[in-house]
């Protein structure tokens, strides 16, 4: 294989496999999931997939066979295989920063190989992974212990972006999976109000403080950091730094910058350029999760990320649950015109999952030019969203109903709750099926008449339906499932990429923000600020801040 897929020649909204979806998109806006599922009494059971423990039903889409067909002839002219097949072989598909994209060897089992730019990756990853077991497991046992001699009763994680996100999310997700006595709180803004919230009722001599920062200068957490060792000397009446190595460990690639924060370099859990922040939940990144949850569910974690990973590599387009699922996004946005993407977990343990959805969605997709430089001249990304149900039934399913919206949604949900008490799951499930079903076929004016609805009401009851839905069910969340649920999404996210020419790996909008900040930084605290070279709205707001701030 080439060292890195060729691009396409021209936009791939001039293919002709782009344009027979264009066609056919004219001739589905006039049919209703009514007629269909009428037409086809086995639509419910064909239209599905299994991918690992995750059955997925995409029968309540607006499909027909033909749509899936030209989908993956779309898919095929892009050569999604092939770029699927150079990312898992350590290509350099990350262009712009001339980047293998290996989060997959991630969660490779260590009998497994793989050498890229001449590092055998599977070696470096399992290395990791054992100290940070090893490391877990002291601190889980209560062998490491704080300066004072007391055992680690809370870890505080201090990260930003993916640094946080999913750390924070598997926590919560996994919260029926603790089982150590050892709680994390997660601190990631830089509003003080964040650190002073989950530090101000902590014991500094049981606090474990776990800074991920791949170059140890992260504003944000840097920040934070800080404080947070202000704090623990404070606490703690000491000015010895001999403290800070018993209560700080560092996820991060700089040893240097880490020596000189005061960290052993000991307790520094590397990991590499081929990582992208929103894909590092398997890395070091997750060694908070790993402290409450320990190696071996963090590892049945990995594992589950894995089997959805195979078959992402090695299963044909039309049987790829992922790969379909990507090519529904396109379906929607560039065809049926809808911009969002609802994520609806029936779970409350899943109540982060749509904010780590939206890192791993918009940062990677949010672009608006090819992999060449050139200017798209198609929709890309979504905005994505959501909320578990059944909170957002009471909550923002009006508009996605009667609205005048096309808002495909996700459905998420478990057969065996991880806490049954009585008949309260069967009941949550109802909510479930019902309300896929409801927003898939409505309610017609004839069947709101039958019901005896007064003349000037029907209107007002009538549900259009023809809502677009796909429901995701596994047996239980656990360690596994949840890794197989964030590759599921991370496939998604790549698929769509690749129709769109475009590359998810990297983040540039991001970091223009960030130079931004540093450059202003000095205008509000310096004195007599030159604002000469700020535009005027800026200016003006940083003056008002000033004067508020007594710095005027």
């Amino acid at each position: 294989m080439k060292e890195k897929i060729d691009l396409m020649a021209a936009s791939v909204t001039t293919t002709d496999e782009w344009q027979a979806l264009g066609k056919h998109a004219e001739t589905m806006r006039g049919t209703h999931l009514r007629e269909l599922f009428a037409a086809d009494l086995r639509r419910g059971e064909r239209l599905t997939g299994e991918v690992a423990d995750l059955h997925v039903d995409y029968s309540k889409n607006l499909v027909t066979d033909e749509t899936l067909t030209l989908l993956a002839a779309l898919a095929e002219r892009v050569r999604l295989t092939d770029r699927i097949a150079a990312m898992f072989a350590g290509e350099h598909i990350n262009a712009t920063e001339d980047r293998a994209v290996l989060h997959t060897a991630l969660r490779l089992p260590p009998d497994a190989a793989l050498t890229v730019d001449g590092q055998d990756v599977v070696a470096d990853v399992h290395r990791v992974l054992d100290r940070m077991a090893a490391f877990a497991e002291r601190v889980r046992s209560g062998q490491w212990r704080g300066h004072t001699g007391e055992r680690i009763a809370t870890v505080v994680n201090i990260g930003i972006g993916g640094s946080d996100l999913g750390p924070v999310m598997a926590y919560e997700a996994l919260k029926a999976y603790r089982d150590a006595g050892v709680s994390c709180r997660f601190v990631s803004n830089i509003d003080p109000t964040d650190i002073h919230d989950k530090t101000h009722d902590l014991d500094p001599a049981t606090t474990l403080f776990v800074v991920v920062s791949k170059t140890f200068s992260t504003q944000e957490t840097l920040a934070n950091a800080d404080q947070a060792k202000t704090w623990l000397l404070a606490g703690l009446d000491v000015e010895d730094d001999a403290a800070i190595a018993r209560h700080f460990v560092a996820v991060s690639t700089n040893e240097q910058r880490v020596r000189n924060f005061g960290i052993d370099p000991d307790n520094m859990f590397g990991f590499w350029d081929w990582v992208g922040g929103r894909y590092s939940l398997p890395s070091a990144v997750g060694l908070s999760v790993m402290l409450a949850i320990g190696p071996d569910r963090f590892r049945e974690m990995l594992a589950g990320y894995h089997a959805v990973d195979e078959h992402f590599r090695t299963t044909p387009v039309e049987r790829n649950v992922p790969a379909l699922m990507g090519l529904l996004n396109v379906w929607y946005t560039n065809f049926l015109g809808a911009q969002t993407h609802a994520v609806l977990p029936y779970s409350q343990y899943l109540h982060r999952f749509p904010a780590y959805l939206q890192q791993l969605t918009m940062e990677s997709n949010g672009k608006s030019v090819t992999v060449d430089g050139t200017a798209v001249d198609h929709s890309t990304g979504e905005i994505f969203w959501g909320e578990p149900g059944t909170n957002g039934q009471h909550a923002f399913y009006q508009l996605i109903h009667q609205g005048t919206l096309l808002i495909p949604a996700d459905f998420i949900a478990f057969s065996q709750p991880n806490h049954d008490l009585g008949d309260m799951h069967d009941l949550f499930m109802s909510n479930f099926f019902a309300q896929t079903a409801a927003l898939a076929f409505g309610r017609t004016r004839e069947q709101v008449e039958a019901e005896g609805t007064k003349h000037e009401v029907v209107a007002h009851r009538v549900m259009p339906g023809n809502h677009p839905t796909t429901s995701i069910i596994a047996p239980r969340l656990t360690p596994s499932t949840l890794g197989q649920l964030i590759a599921l999404y991370e496939h998604i996210v790549f698929t769509e990429g690749a129709i769109w020419d475009i590359n998810p790996f990297d983040q540039w909008g991001v970091e223009l923000g960030k130079v931004m900040a540093n450059q202003l930084a000095p205008k509000l605290t310096g004195d007599a600020p030159d604002l000469s070279d700020v535009d005027s709205s800026t200016a003006a707001l940083i003056r008002r801040y000033r004067a508020e701030r007594g710095r005027a």
